[in-house]
């Protein structure tokens, strides 16, 4: 996606983040409001007051009404804790409700199969307590109302926060845009005999999806209250925000910001760069690219090709699954040219041919070892950064492994601990 930030004030470096605000799907804010009884008067204007101001503010805009702080302002779509279903066990709306409720919230492997993995949010907790099916489109008559304080839930549920994306541009080229580059986020929840297996929706990366599908006036079957167990649509959110002022006219506005980042290329472009980012993981790699695309237009306007001659290369490890999923395919080629020799792109597709001949797949690690005679003397003679993002739960660590054995044995792991010391290694990762 490409974000316009003409007029707005806002600026950007490579290798910075932007926060996206999202709001929560229309579904699941109908869904609370039914369980909760608060349906009717979701409208209604409210106010909200801290009995502590010194402890706890108000953390949201007041006055306000219930609609906006369960659509805006709270997190309805994590998943319910046991503190949060211990916190509703006396009010439960049965006796029946109130001893499941209360096994759930002391129990942890029953919470465990069937809130977490069946990923069920504080309503669709409420709902299969009390007995209500939380496969049907969720209305007043069907949800069986929990008398809960509205000051509980404000307490009891965290704040939405914005969700995190790195940049995928350099404002050298794209001064007045922020590139993202996003996967949307839909998986199956686990089955368990009192949850039936159901999709579940990351909120940022499906409301992104939203913005860009209105944008573009895209065809997309969403998820609303009348097809709320479909499995093929995804969630709608109200993207024309308070009062329309967000949409119309096919332009949309979203609350965004920019998180400042260390995240950055050597500011001497003589010195080698060697960026490990598979999948989504290239996103901030695109915008160094840029940036270097960018001083070599300038330095070749000045001092022609040979201006280049003492660049150190820029090396790209990129791997997915299959060639489909090359994200900017088209781009790189250009981005070689003109960079004249100094940009090198090694890539790995782990589900196609070329395997190892053992039949095993090829991953960015394997790319690694093959050039570690390369790596090594980029990192040890040309004194190189190293840049490593995506996956934090296995690819970051598998990626130290490599670089263990490319730096040698005997030395590796003191040598890699002043690489991160001297921020000549650096990771931009997420689990």
């Amino acid at each position: 996606m490409q974000l316009n930030i003409e007029g707005s004030g806002i600026n950007y470096q490579h290798g910075d983040h932007v926060g996206v605000w999202p709001s929560n799907p229309d579904v699941e804010v109908d869904r609370l409001l039914c369980t909760l009884g608060f349906y009717d008067k979701k409208d209604t204007v409210i106010n909200v007051e801290s009995l502590d101001p010194a402890l706890a503010k108000v953390p949201f805009p007041v006055p306000t009404t219930y609609l906006t702080v369960l659509r805006h302002y709270i997190d309805v779509m994590t998943v319910a804790s046991r503190q949060f279903l211990g916190a509703f066990v006396k009010y439960a709306p049965s006796p029946a409700a109130e001893e499941w409720i209360k096994t759930l919230a002391a129990d942890k492997d029953e919470y465990a199969k069937v809130i977490t993995d069946g990923c069920l949010k504080l309503a669709e907790g409420l709902q299969l307590v009390s007995g209500s099916e939380i496969s049907v489109p969720p209305t007043k008559e069907n949800a069986v109302p929990w008398h809960v304080p509205f000051d509980l839930i404000v307490s009891s549920i965290p704040r939405l926060q914005p969700h995190y994306y790195s940049i995928s541009s350099s404002p050298k080229l794209h001064p007045d845009f922020i590139h993202i580059t996003c996967v949307v986020l839909k998986y199956e929840s686990a089955h368990h005999d009192k949850v039936s297996t159901r999709w579940v929706y990351g909120v940022g990366s499906n409301f992104l999806l939203n913005l860009k599908h209105a944008a573009n006036d895209g065809h997309v079957t969403l998820v609303t209250a009348a097809n709320a167990s479909a499995q093929n649509h995804i969630p709608r959110y109200s993207i024309e925000g308070p009062r329309s002022l967000y949409g119309g006219g096919g332009i949309y506005k979203s609350p965004i910001h920019v998180r400042r980042s260390t995240f950055r290329l050597p500011t001497n472009p003589k010195t080698p760069v060697i960026m490990i980012g598979p999948g989504t993981g290239v996103a901030p790699f695109r915008g160094f690219v840029q940036e270097r695309v960018a001083m070599a237009r300038r330095t070749i306007e000045k001092n022609g090709v040979d201006g280049l001659n003492d660049w150190g290369k820029i090396y790209l490890y990129f791997g997915c699954r299959n060639s489909k999923d090359f994200l900017y395919k088209e781009e790189w080629p250009g981005y070689a040219n003109e960079l004249h020799g100094k940009f090198i792109m090694r890539t790995a597709f782990s589900r196609e041919p070329p395997y190892k001949p053992d039949g095993g797949k090829i991953y960015v690690q394997d790319l690694m070892l093959k050039d570690r005679t390369t790596i090594s003397e980029a990192i040890s003679t040309g004194e190189a950064y190293v840049y490593v993002c995506g996956d934090g739960k296995s690819m970051s660590k598998g990626v130290e492994d490599v670089f263990m054995k490319v730096l040698g044995e005997a030395r590796s792991a003191v040598e890699l601990k002043l690489l991160k010391e001297r921020s000549r290694y650096l990771a931009d990762v997420w689990s």
